[in-house]
């Protein structure tokens, strides 16, 4: 789990950013779509939410669980970010 209390998008994003490189052996730009580039598939997708609740302390249900989310690394690192915020 990463330590900060402060999370920012670019923080977030490097950290999804290496378990997306560690997991699929790529590196992907921030504003590609993972799903459209055959990077990831929708059973991946419950892995990156997985991940992303482990990591970063956040709870993803409802509405959040829409695939637009996971897209690309930018979606994802907003996403957690909103959600930080919003437990503040």
């Amino acid at each position: 789990m990463t330590t900060s209390s402060a999370y920012t998008a670019d923080l977030v994003a490097a950290q999804v950013q290496a378990f997306l490189t560690e997991r699929t052996k790529r590196t992907w730009e921030p504003d590609t779509d993972l799903f459209a580039a055959g990077g990831v598939s929708s059973m991946f997708a419950m892995e990156l939410v997985v991940h992303l609740e482990s990591e970063f302390d956040i709870v993803i249900s409802g509405p959040d669980l829409a695939l637009d989310n996971f897209r690309t690394v930018k979606s994802m690192a907003e996403l957690v970010v909103r959600l930080r915020e919003a437990e503040q």
